[in-house]
């Protein structure tokens, strides 16, 4: 197998936040299985971090996995308005509500290659039936067969975590508080900066 470029895919806790009201959004209004949107972040060495997200218009045929619908013109719209936001932020993947792989993953990952080589997709798992992380990550690799034939692509997972800066901690402890306004949490159980 090739070494991957990553070896670690961080998620925010705002990009989860992000993907789950995409879709109850996107459910409220269809009956689409899964929702599709572009994840943004940075690398430091062999670590992805992904600390922002947006939705982008996704569609796909149910019966025919060869037909899909992503919204390109819109992708690049909402990308240049990001830049003007934080222009650090770059393309870095995509995301998808999964809960597990897709036939046509591999051709939408191609899309997204476009506007970033190192394409990450992260299966956003927003009804998990079990403990642990909601997330999988998966890169893209060229496979060799033994036999000649020629090469195709699969995934590749690797290690995923949820990860937050300082700031987003301290959302994430007050938000775990009953009542913030009252509880002890607001002044003996805040957390040291």
């Amino acid at each position: 197998m090739p070494e991957l470029a990553v070896e670690n895919v961080v998620v925010h806790p705002l990009v989860l936040l992000s993907v789950v009201d995409h879709f109850n959004r996107i459910g409220k209004v269809g009956n689409q299985k899964r929702v599709v949107g572009v994840l943004l972040g940075s690398w430091h060495k062999k670590v992805l971090d992904v600390s922002n997200s947006f939705a982008v218009p996704f569609d796909e045929d149910d019966k025919d996995d060869s037909v899909w619908f992503l919204d390109h013109d819109y992708l690049e719209n909402m990308y240049n308005m990001f830049k003007k936001v934080n222009a650090r932020e770059r393309i870095v993947g995509w995301y998808h509500t999964g809960p597990k792989l897709h036939k046509n993953d591999i051709a939408i990952n191609e899309l997204i290659k476009q506007y970033c080589t190192n394409s990450v997709l992260v299966i956003i798992d927003v009804k998990p039936k079990d403990l642990g992380l909601p997330t999988e990550a998966y890169f893209s690799v060229e496979e060799i067969h033994d036999d000649g034939t020629p090469t195709s692509k699969t995934f590749e997972h690797v290690t995923s975590e949820i990860g937050a800066e300082e700031a987003e901690e301290v959302v994430n402890h007050y938000a775990q508080c009953p009542n913030p306004a009252t509880s002890p949490c607001r002044s003996s159980q805040r957390p040291s900066t």
